[in-house]
């Protein structure tokens, strides 16, 4: 059995952004993009998984499979999960994680990180970017990741730590960290069996979790830094870059 699932958890609660899988860029909303990129990648069957009927509305409208969840998941990999378990329990071994709040992330992206999966025998695999404005270093709303190896084409580095904002990161392995995890069924099962950590709670980093309970988490490269939506200037941001492709 080697299967691969999408899972896009998305909910309408965002304390910082309300309702923002539902907000519009160029007249579609922000959670179809993401649907879109899903289905282009081609690796699997793909599957929102909402606590909101809304969403799950305008997903089947537009062509896509969506699952009603509870309400009070603490993290989007504990949602994912339920999802997992309500339909793809028997025949998916591979599930990815696709955060709901990435319109422009690639789909080649996508397809990437499940053949890096398929390649290598770890139990949770991310992506992420090169950092090309020191700037982003400092700000809070991006997530950083620190690996053990540079990173390269085609391989796998292992995560040593991820944050938003660290001190004394002189000739460290410091790379922009991209929304999307791919889990082992076997690793996703242990994964929300295990209590919130203190550095996921602190961090408000879910892959915290992971890493603190000796968890491997393996890096591999993309070649494009797809922008989070965490604000509505990020909406603004992502739609002018979206408008020019």
């Amino acid at each position: 059995m080697k299967n691969t699932a999408i899972i896009i958890p998305t909910r309408l609660g965002a304390k910082r952004f309300p309702n923002k899988p539902l907000a519009k860029i160029n007249e579609s909303p922000m959670i179809i993009h993401v649907l879109n990129r899903a289905k282009e990648s081609k690796v699997g069957e793909v599957l929102v998984a909402t606590p909101d009927n809304e969403i799950c509305k305008i997903v089947q409208e537009n062509g896509g499979r969506a699952i009603l969840t509870r309400s009070n998941h603490v993290s989007g990999s504990d949602r994912i999960f339920e999802a997992y378990s309500k339909v793809f329990k028997k025949n998916v071994d591979l599930i990815i994680n696709l955060q709901g709040d990435m319109p422009n992330i690639k789909s080649q992206s996508i397809a990437n990180l499940e053949k890096l999966m398929r390649n290598n025998n770890c139990d949770i695999g991310t992506l992420a970017s090169r950092i090309v404005d020191n700037n982003d270093i400092a700000n809070p709303n991006i997530v950083k990741v620190h690996v053990d190896k540079t990173l390269k084409e085609g391989i796998f580095s292992e995560a040593k730590d991820f944050f938003r904002t660290k001190r004394d990161l002189n000739s460290k392995k410091i790379y922009h960290h991209i929304g999307i995890y791919a889990f082992t069924n076997i690793a996703l099962k242990k994964y929300v069996k295990l209590p919130r950590s203190r550095l996921e709670i602190k961090r408000n980093l879910e892959q915290m979790r992971a890493m603190e309970n000796k968890m491997i988490i393996n890096v591999g490269l993309s070649d494009s830094k797809p922008l989070g939506v965490d604000t509505e200037q990020d909406l603004i941001k992502v739609s002018k870059e979206m408008n020019q492709l």
